[in-house]
């Protein structure tokens, strides 16, 4: 057996997106906890892995070469990962493009705009001092709902989001359409993104990758150091 991937991880929808993603392709890794809210992703140690102070991160041990390789943004890592292991990056062009379309439509729609959709609906409401911006809420609620609204058109036809075919571009996607409620969307009118989140949120490897760490998950709303730390609000 392989060396295991070191998983430099929190428990969000971008930390989801490889833990699912190594759970769904059956290889081991080991977790090493970045608490977001503490600063561990500004310690020296970690920017070497990931300058961009963001997790996740990976370190490979068994890289390209057989030599090690540490990766940043997800997407990259979700990209590496299908093509070390020959699993969900489809198996023909046609397939890889359409999973690139998708991934890069998470990474630069979806996972952004759904992100601010949080910020300013949960979190700018309850600093100090408060900033309840109700242009920025409107603004990042409606364009998450337009995102969600083309997630839903595509599902129509299609079992999963790039085709018949689970990819990584599913696992990208889901964390964050997981969390709908919280950006104050609905479901009444997306029939087919309702159907492949309860597909998706059935997978063992899906189910696995979201609970790894779950009970370290909190709500940053009353912890004001927290959100110094997260918003550079000081």
């Amino acid at each position: 057996m392989s060396a295991p991937i070191d998983l430099y991880y929190w428990p969000t929808p971008n930390g989801w997106k490889i833990s699912i993603a190594l759970e769904e392709m059956a290889l081991p890794y080991a977790t090493h906890l970045i608490n977001i809210g503490a600063g561990d992703q500004f310690a020296p140690e970690f920017l070497k892995i990931a300058p961009n102070n963001r997790m996740p991160a990976i370190v490979d041990p068994d890289g390209p070469d057989g030599a090690p390789v540490s990766i940043f943004e997800s997407g990259a890592i979700l990209q590496y990962l299908a093509r070390k292991t020959g699993q969900f990056g489809g198996t023909t062009e046609r397939e890889r493009i359409a999973v690139e379309e998708w991934l890069m439509w998470q990474m630069g729609g979806l996972g952004p705009m759904a992100g601010q959709a949080h910020h300013f609906l949960k979190y700018a409401p309850h600093m100090d001092p408060p900033n309840d911006i109700p242009y920025a809420k409107d603004r990042y609620r409606s364009e998450t709902a337009r995102l969600y609204g083309v997630l839903d058109r595509q599902l129509a036809n299609n079992e999963f989001v790039a085709g018949d075919f689970i990819s990584i571009a599913d696992f990208a996607i889901w964390g964050w359409a997981s969390l709908w409620e919280g950006q104050q969307q609905t479901l009444d009118d997306k029939p087919h993104m309702a159907r492949w989140l309860d597909l998706m949120g059935a997978r063992k490897g899906v189910q696995a990758g979201r609970a790894l760490y779950a009970e370290k998950r909190a709500d940053f709303r009353a912890d004001k150091d927290a959100q110094s730390t997260l918003f550079k609000t000081k």
